[in-house]
């Protein structure tokens, strides 16, 4: 098998595209089509023996290297600058961007980034800081992330906040520990954190890395917490729950504060995932429902960049309980002077703290962008944003739900997402093959197949910063796609017929992929 073997439809270089759109054929030479350019990969369009600079070889008198010096070629092609340039532009083409068009990825919050927030990111003491400089020339990087501090602990109603954490799972590690901190601290280790079958992935996966045993507690019709589940599962082995409100399905937990009594009442504490709050921000603190710790993902809920594995910022508010017990560094003020709390000093001033995180105090650059959006929008403004966005999941969810089935729409409205399962459609059609429809339609995929307690899971989140104009006209293409797959159209199940790729081998791409580039040749006899 080889890199070509996942790529079906693949057009040759010399054979051109051939397609057939309804009754009509085309084909070109290039593989071009109009401004959609064909493009290689690298390593087929450069050559490992050619270089796109002239340098001269020098043999230096002295080895620096100390015999660590390379002994074969590096096997990275050589392109001219313009050759290069043109690659990746071209790459750029052929991938979907929020700046293209709505992105209905549900639990993603795929939403626009003011470039007011960018620019201030770029800003000079922010963007070029090291994290080894003194302090003392540092004090408006010290003070911005004491200034977001105290926001996320406004929006939380929460007493403390800390601030290290990396992006969102990184966030449920330190939540969790902290609890693990807690509870040793006053003689009571536990062994077990209850997870509900509502919550992020990621949830039960953090429990167990930090060496709990899950359990899961189902979910009722209505695809909220079974609280009398849990209620019975509740006794003095049980650390904690970690619950996500709102949940997967895109639904308000609202029997939070109950669940945080009854747990509290059984000795153990109360983990949210925040990666929702988006929905929420303004109008709920979840300091109110009785949570101990919640992670905040900065890059969903606020301003910065998100996807392609981050950039991710995940501070973690705390409750009175954990607050003594927050990782280190953190940032304290002293009159006008700010400082870093570091291990050294732990032991006078963070008590019981599990140690650090990271060894450096967070990212700056998503603490400038989320400090710099929320003081653009205010405490108002913020309510808004959320109800912006319930307001376009809940248009999305009653615009489709006469023709793909909302296993939750009996519940009430929505939060931030809505969720649709793959019933009704025509035999042999399935959530899949609505996505790949979906790209024919100029849209990147919905989440596909998550979460798992609706079959045929197909998660669609539009945001607060979508127009009606846009939903509406994505909500035209939803349901053009929805209606072939419910008449049995056999063109479906070969979209997408206008994407720069055919549809993938994606079984085989997932079991068996290919992570680094070998010549055909070699690839072969590999086989």
């Amino acid at each position: 098998m080889n890199q070509r073997d996942l790529n079906q439809g693949r057009p040759s270089r010399i054979e051109g595209d051939i397609r057939a759109t309804n009754d009509h054929k085309y084909s070109t030479y290039s593989g071009n089509k109009a401004l959609m350019l064909e493009e290689p990969l690298i390593f087929e369009a450069g050559s490992l023996d050619k270089s796109g600079v002239d340098i001269d070889v020098i043999t230096p008198d002295i080895n620096r290297l100390g015999g660590l010096e390379r002994n074969q070629t590096i096997g990275l092609p050589g392109l001219s600058e313009s050759e290069t340039v043109r690659h990746y532009t071209r790459l750029s083409r052929q991938n979907y961007a929020i700046d293209l068009g709505l992105f209905p990825l549900g639990s993603c919050t795929m939403k626009h980034n003011p470039r007011l927030n960018e620019k201030m990111a770029r800003i000079a003491g922010f963007a070029d800081i090291h994290p080894m400089q003194p302090i003392s020339t540092v004090q408006g990087a010290l003070e911005l992330i004491d200034e977001l501090a105290h926001w996320l602990k406004k929006l939380t109603g929460m007493p403390a906040v800390a601030m290290s954490p990396k992006a969102g799972a990184h966030g449920e590690l330190c939540g969790i520990l902290a609890i693990r901190a807690a509870l040793e601290a006053r003689g009571d280790a536990r062994e077990v954190i209850l997870v509900p079958e509502s919550a992020h992935g990621t949830n039960p996966a953090t429990a167990a890395f930090a060496g709990y045993r899950v359990e899961e507690i189902p979910a009722t019709e209505g695809g909220r917490v079974d609280v009398a589940a849990l209620e019975e599962r509740l006794g003095p082995d049980v650390a904690g729950v970690m619950i996500t409100n709102p949940n997967t399905c895109g639904l308000f937990e609202p029997d939070m504060r109950k669940i945080s009594d009854l747990v509290h009442a059984a000795g153990g504490l109360v983990y949210c995932d925040g990666a929702n709050f988006n929905a929420i921000v303004g109008r709920v603190r979840p300091g109110d429902l009785g949570i101990d710790a919640m992670h905040i993902n900065l890059h969903k809920t606020f301003s910065t960049p998100h996807g392609g594995g981050g950039p991710g910022s995940g501070p973690v508010v705390l409750s009175e309980a954990l607050a003594p017990y927050a990782p280190l560094p953190f940032v304290t003020k002293s009159k006008d002077y700010f400082t870093l709390i570091e291990e050294e000093q732990s032991t006078a001033v963070a008590g019981d703290t599990f140690g650090r995180m990271t060894a450096f105090h967070g990212q700056m650059g998503m603490f400038t962008r989320a400090l710099s959006y929320i003081m653009s929008h205010g405490a108002d403004g913020l309510k808004q944003v959320s109800e912006d966005a319930v307001l376009n999941a809940n248009y999305i969810l009653r615009s489709m739900d006469d023709v793909l089935d909302a296993p939750f729409g009996h519940s009430g409205p929505c939060m931030h997402e809505a969720l649709f399962s793959d019933k009704g459609l025509a035999d042999g059609f399935s959530t899949i093959d609505i996505s790949k429809g979906l790209i024919d339609e100029g849209y990147h995929p919905m989440t596909m197949y998550f979460p798992l307690v609706v079959h045929g899971a197909m998660l669609v989140e539009p945001t607060e910063t979508e127009s009606k104009d846009a939903v509406d006209a994505f909500i035209g293409s939803f349901r053009n796609v929805v209606q072939k797959a419910i008449d049995g159209d056999n063109n479906l199940l070969q979209a997408p017929h206008f994407a720069p790729r055919a549809r993938l081998d994606e079984t085989s791409a997932a079991r068996r992929p290919i992570l680094v580039w070998n010549e055909p040749e070699t690839a072969q006899a590999a086989e």
